[in-house]
């Protein structure tokens, strides 16, 4: 009877070391995967992060390259409207309404008038006009 009894002990013993063994393995199966499932956190918060300091960086390129496009419009604007002014004073020029723009010194000495008539024409506006 004694060696049945100890048959059985050695069973119970072999089979809760291998209950044991399998616990403990199946402990470290899980230790690793909440490990590994850590990293994976870990990782995707850092890759969440690195993408969200790149878009605030294109986002700040985005932003200034708009302000350059404003800028370069409202420059090209400014040269069209003096482009404009230009062409207006020449045909107020071509139509005679900008004569005063011209000086009348310029006018004097273009035309070829005695020094005394010169000045004449220098202090008398309408003799400018009246010569035309």
């Amino acid at each position: 009877m004694m060696s049945t009894v100890l048959i059985v002990v050695i069973v119970v013993v072999v089979v809760v070391l291998v209950v044991a063994l399998f616990g403990v393995v199946r402990g470290r199966r899980v230790a690793a995967e909440r490990r590994y499932q850590r990293e994976l956190a870990r990782r995707r918060q850092r890759a969440a992060t690195e993408h969200r300091e790149a878009a605030e960086v294109r986002t700040g390129r985005a932003d200034e390259a708009e302000h350059r496009a404003r800028l370069a419009s409202a420059l090209a604007e400014r040269e069209r409207a003096e482009a404009r002014l230009h062409e207006e004073t020449a045909v107020a020029h071509e139509r005679g309404l900008a004569d005063e723009d011209l000086g009348r010194d310029d006018l004097a000495a273009d035309r070829d008038y005695p020094a005394a008539e010169r000045e004449e024409v220098a202090t008398n506006p309408r003799r400018v006009s009246s010569d035309r």
